[in-house]
């Protein structure tokens, strides 16, 4: 089967950025209407915390870019609270701007460390 441009990309960058438990992955996945993020432990395949726009009760009334930063300003607040402090972040193969850097800007200013 053939890939995407973006899958392509996404495997490109899964090749060079790994999490661990002390650092792990930020991941982003942008859909239409939503966004979503996740960390993940990669040495123990597991999702250590997720967070996305559909959580948020005010959804509606928000643009994406605004939803976006929300969100990361929330999974960084639960994360922070959890003990994280640094992640590797993924992009997934998207370019970094819109709401895929509104989620990194979001994420930084609730203290975590890319």
């Amino acid at each position: 089967m053939a890939l995407t441009g973006r899958k392509k990309r996404h495997q490109s960058i899964r090749k060079k950025v790994m999490g661990t438990s002390a650092r792990p992955r930020l991941c982003v996945f942008r859909s239409n209407r939503y966004i979503y993020a996740q960390l993940i432990d990669d040495t123990k395949h597991k999702v250590l915390l997720a967070y996305s726009s559909s959580n948020l009760k005010d959804i509606k009334e928000k643009k994406k870019i605004e939803a976006a930063t929300e969100v990361g300003k929330m999974l960084g607040k639960i994360a922070v609270d959890k003990g994280i402090k640094q992640v590797a972040f993924d992009r997934a193969g998207y370019k970094y701007h819109g709401r895929v850097k509104a989620l990194a800007e979001g994420a930084r200013a609730a203290g975590l460390e890319f």
